[in-house]
């Protein structure tokens, strides 16, 4: 009689834990950015604008990543072309210091873009070990 196939592998490999933390980290940074360059550091209007809103999409993929989602990493990594594609305008639009601000959020994205991807990479390759260890051991020994 065979043994029941052990699980999948539960704990995920010091890269991919790492890539996620890469990404809730970056995906902070630009939540926290966003809000204080519109609010603080560099407003449109004096005393801040309603352009602080913008970080509102950015909280849905927060909850997501820190559940650890894979869902979530896939599409957040067509959400942040957006954020990307109004740094770059933005660094090279306007004065400073917001288009040093601007020159952040484009660091910020391809590090969100880039820890997401990479997440996403590792995490199928891992699982797919653990899918081939798994098998491999449920054969029977002949």
């Amino acid at each position: 009689m065979n043994a029941p196939n052990p699980p999948l592998q539960n704990q995920p490999s010091s890269s991919v834990a790492f890539t996620r933390y890469l990404s809730v980290g970056s995906l902070l940074g630009l939540i926290l950015l966003g809000l204080a360059w519109e609010l603080v550091l560099a407003p449109v209007r004096p005393g801040g604008s309603l352009l602080a809103l913008k970080v509102l999409p950015l909280c849905f993929p927060l909850i997501g990543l820190l559940k650890n989602r894979m869902y979530t990493h896939r599409w957040v990594t067509l959400l942040v072309w957006l954020y990307f594609t109004e740094g770059v305008v933005r660094a090279y639009s306007d004065k400073p210091p917001s288009n040093y601000l601007a020159m952040v959020e484009i660091a910020l994205c391809l590090l969100l873009f880039l820890a997401s991807a990479m997440h996403i990479r590792w995490r199928f390759r891992d699982l797919k070990n653990a899918a081939l260890a798994s098998a491999a051991d449920a054969k029977p020994a002949q």
